[in-house]
């Protein structure tokens, strides 16, 4: 029946027939079939409607989903954790931002390097407490910085999707997006899987690498001498850290990323140019997993919120565990060397 309709709208586009009996005059009445609706014997029931103005007349058809065909177009793969990012910019924004963004950490650096010798303050008469002070202003400088390089580049494409640098507060356990939930997932399989990996290097290292120039082995002198230092370690690396380099490695560099790449592989990849931008070759392949697992706590959840809070409890969590070593009387540099 279908096609017999479609036949006699292709024969004629006008047709004339009298819409009331109060009418006294035949009205000439368009009909307008879409270009895009292809009659088949092999299409579901087709609804008809027919919708009249002054003078013109217009028939809609539409196919009439059943309960039943909605529901398995539903049932799908839909994964959270696989969809792309809408990425409004292009490889030229990602390649200026990116590149901006590590040289004006590194310019920070040297500035205010240059500002310390400037003013004449040596910083090895310093006490401890007052070298984790200046260690906590100068991250807070890098981290003020470096953010307003990342916004300030990509501002000209605002407004931007809602799940691009996203800070989301609410629902925090929700099943299917809960930031919270969703950060301790995370870092019960980052712990895991870090130990495994611990482990196999052990393996088939034989002899653990030397960690001399790791940042945390420079930050050892600091680490439980005193409340202040303490407390300025946790806001380095439990706070300012964990914002500047979730927002920049995965808020951006992953998201970026899935303008061409699927998400899962995105997350590699963004997990190992932050293994590597640490610059601690031998523990890169403990920071490529803890990197994978932050990178999929953001697919899932399109909320910041959840790899910053890994980031931050994983941090914190060493620098407090270690003050806790120290204050026992354990050789904390004995025991980072033997991890």
């Amino acid at each position: 029946m279908a096609v017999n309709l479609y036949a006699s709208f292709t024969r004629s586009s006008i047709s004339t027939i009298r819409l009331s009996p109060k009418l006294y005059s035949p009205v000439k009445t368009h009909f307008q079939v879409s270009r895009g609706l292809l009659f088949s014997p092999l299409t579901p029931a087709l609804k008809l409607k027919i919708t009249s103005t002054r003078g013109f007349c217009t028939v809609c058809s539409y196919k009439n989903n059943t309960p039943q065909e909605s529901s398995r177009k539903d049932s799908g793969l839909n994964w959270r954790i696989l969809k792309r990012w809408d990425v409004p910019w292009n490889w030229q924004t990602i390649s200026l931002t990116s590149l901006a963004c590590g040289l004006s950490f590194v310019l920070t650096g040297l500035i205010e390097a240059a500002a310390f010798q400037y003013s004449g303050l040596n910083i090895e008469e310093l006490s401890l407490d007052e070298k984790a002070e200046i260690l906590l202003v100068d991250q807070g400088i890098a981290t003020i910085v470096v953010l307003a390089v990342l916004y300030s580049l990509t501002k000209s494409f605002s407004p931007l999707p809602d799940d691009i640098y996203r800070y989301d507060w609410r629902e925090p356990f929700n099943l299917e997006k809960g930031w919270l939930l969703w950060a301790g997932i995370g870092l019960g399989g980052a712990l895991a899987a870090v130990a495994v990996t611990g482990t196999a290097m052990s393996f088939f290292n034989g002899e653990p690498p030397q960690r001399e120039t790791d940042a945390l082995v420079r930050l050892l002198p600091l680490i439980g001498s005193s409340s202040i230092s303490t407390a300025s370690l946790v806001g380095i690396t439990g706070i300012l850290a964990p914002i500047l380099e979730e927002t920049v490695f995965r808020g951006f560099f992953m998201v970026s990323l899935t303008k061409w790449l699927p998400t899962p592989l995105s997350v590699l990849v963004s997990a190992a140019v932050f293994a590597a931008a640490h610059l601690t070759p031998g523990q890169f392949p403990q920071l490529f997993v803890l990197g994978t697992a932050l990178g999929f706590s953001y697919a899932q959840t399109r909320n910041l919120l959840a790899p910053i809070t890994i980031h931050a409890f994983w941090n914190s969590g060493v620098i407090l565990l270690l003050t806790f070593l120290q204050l026992q009387g354990y050789d904390i540099k004995e025991l980072l060397q033997a991890y």
